[in-house]
């Protein structure tokens, strides 16, 4: 991908969440003219090495107040399989975010 520039096309890249900060740019700089990108992923799916941080996470800090650019988040009411798949994902939703709390304050008791 390195050195090439998608121009005329609408590229897609899926699964994202799985790229790291370095791929996620060289992914984004391949962007020419007359071209859309769309990029998908799940970041509560990430199958990265540990240590290793998702592009598709950060990358939104990254490009925060850049014109022409629109992120949109799916939540539970998104799935479209089987009801309880959207029972599962909001469940895991709220685990991690009261392990995310419980490690706030194990920071702050330090």
């Amino acid at each position: 991908m390195r050195g090439r520039t998608l121009n005329d096309a609408f590229i897609i890249l899926d699964e994202a969440q799985n790229t790291s900060a370095e791929q996620m740019k060289m992914f984004l700089t391949r962007l020419g003219f007359n071209s859309k990108m769309v990029i998908t992923g799940d970041i509560t799916q990430i199958d990265l090495p540990s240590g290793v941080t998702s592009g598709l996470r950060i990358v939104r800090d990254i490009l925060d107040g850049v014109n022409d650019l629109e992120f949109m988040d799916l939540t539970q009411e998104d799935v479209v399989r089987h009801k309880l798949v959207g029972d599962i994902v909001a469940a895991y939703g709220r685990y991690d975010e009261a392990n995310q709390v419980r490690q706030i304050k194990r920071g702050a008791d330090r």
